[in-house]
């Protein structure tokens, strides 16, 4: 009997403050409306963004030149792409070999952006120094698969040129 009598006195309370706030109270007011979106613009508006080659790209690559710093071998590479499209984080890990054969360490260059077909561009590839350092390999690959490196004497020679050997000049003689 005592539950009875505490719901209702607190029915007759909560009623009674409810009806002392007024009606503003148990109503709702109406959303405010959201603010409206700023207006974004394109990062690549007109611009023509050619998506990178997948598969096995196509470079040509100069001779390598190699130097000692005090600490650590500098290798550049001068790389060109001679693929129909462009190739994504080009890379080149070098291996150092001792003179048994055994790998004694390695290191690796990259290029950041993509090299576009026919855009020539430098690598470089610091390695720790190691007495035992005797000879060295290169292997290509890019982001979206592996890299066909074609060695050539420059980028301007055509491959023909750069596959047959130079034929020398043919003699001719005057005639008086």
């Amino acid at each position: 009997m005592n539950r009875a009598r505490v719901h209702i006195v607190a029915t007759i309370l909560g009623v009674a403050l409810a009806g002392s706030y007024g009606p503003s109270v148990l109503a709702q007011n109406p959303p405010e409306p959201a603010p409206a979106a700023p207006q974004f613009k394109t990062i690549l508006a007109g611009k023509k963004v050619e998506p990178p080659m997948k598969g096995t790209a196509d470079i040509e690559f100069m001779q390598p030149v190699t130097k000692r710093d005090k600490d650590k071998v500098t290798t550049t590479v001068k790389v060109k792409n001679i693929s129909n499209g462009p190739v994504a984080r080009l890379t080149i890990d070098e291996t150092w070999f001792d003179k048994g054969g055994a790998i004694v360490i390695g290191g690796k260059g990259f290029l950041k952006e993509a090299l576009k077909p026919g855009e020539v561009e430098t690598i470089t590839i610091e390695t720790p120094y190691n007495a035992k350092m005797n000879a060295n390999s290169w292997n290509f690959s890019h982001a979206n698969g592996p890299v066909k490196p074609h060695k050539v004497k420059s980028f301007d020679e055509p491959k023909e040129a750069a596959a047959a050997p130079a034929k020398a000049p043919a003699k001719t003689t005057k005639k008086k």
